[in-house]
């Protein structure tokens, strides 16, 4: 066997070296994942929560919309474009992103449908799974927009996403894998979410819909004392009857949120401008 000369060994030795070395500097991939809460809450971002894109609409009204401007509030502005969404499709919403929270954003997330209908209250019948593929498609469908101000008052940043990115399912199989752009990480940055009680959103049995719009619009803010404009709530419900049905609805889904000990001592009063608003305490 010819013998390798101890200048070529120990120059090969010191090529390995370098290019060890080379590796172990090398950064590794950012792993970008969702914040983490408990079990007992879900989360929405705020900008969302607060605008018009999930609404408590009535059955077989969906709008289609293109690139519509939606509801929110002057610092942010959000368009849509895809079916309008309700509220069921927002219990989806959040369960996705509250199962997405255990993996690295932009991965594969396995969602069995049997567990994710029964996590939002759900039955397992026929047409329920033929109601939960519709939802995932309308939320895939979905792009929204969103330009918010910048710190210095110059100009808007903007983010373009789907609800889900991409999707996935053998029809053998009872699970959908979903994948959610890493982006969405924007929108939850320095806790701007706001978070859910999830048990007591499904105790809601009066004016479920417009009650659990509400939840949502309470969970958003952490002052004690909140007061909204009739105007206000009416439009960002997509509510397109009368205001005077539109406050008697409003009144009872407030006093089913105060049942809940979600808020408190809910009224509907004059503002100081002479305007019409809804006030309550946020019970915690």
């Amino acid at each position: 066997m010819t013998q390798i000369p101890e200048w070529l060994a120990k120059k090969a030795q010191e090529a390995e070296q370098k290019t060890k070395a080379k590796a172990a500097s090398k950064p590794k991939a950012e792993v970008i994942q969702l914040p983490i809460w408990t079990e007992i809450e879900r989360a929405i971002p705020n900008h969302l929560a607060r605008s018009s894109l999930f609404a408590p609409i009535a059955r077989g009204r969906r709008k289609y919309h293109d690139r519509q401007l939606l509801v929110s509030r002057s610092d942010v502005r959000i368009f849509h474009t895809g079916k309008q969404l309700d509220e069921a499709d927002c219990d989806v919403a959040m369960q996705l992103f509250h199962l997405a929270r255990q993996y690295p954003l932009g991965d594969d997330i396995p969602v069995n449908r049997s567990e994710l209908l029964r996590a939002i209250h759900r039955h397992t019948g026929k047409s329920d799974y033929q109601w939960l593929s519709e939802s995932i498609h309308r939320l895939h469908n979905s792009s929204i927009e969103i330009e918010t101000l910048k710190p210095n008052g110059r100009g808007y940043h903007l983010v373009a996403l789907h609800l889900i990115d991409s999707f996935s399912r053998d029809s053998e199989e009872d699970t959908y894998y979903l994948r959610i752009d890493q982006r969405w990480i924007q929108l939850f940055s320095n806790a701007e979410f706001a978070l859910v009680d999830w048990d007591k959103r499904f105790q809601i049995e009066n004016r479920i819909d417009l009650a659990k719009r509400l939840q949502r619009l309470v969970a958003t803010s952490s002052d004690k004392i909140q007061r909204y404009s009739l105007e206000y709530l009416k439009e960002v419900c997509c509510h397109d009857g009368r205001m005077r049905d539109f406050k008697a609805s409003l009144q009872e889904a407030m006093e089913e949120l105060e049942r809940l000990n979600i808020i408190q001592n809910p009224k509907i009063e004059l503002s100081t401008q002479g305007k019409e608003q809804a006030y309550w305490n946020r019970f915690k």
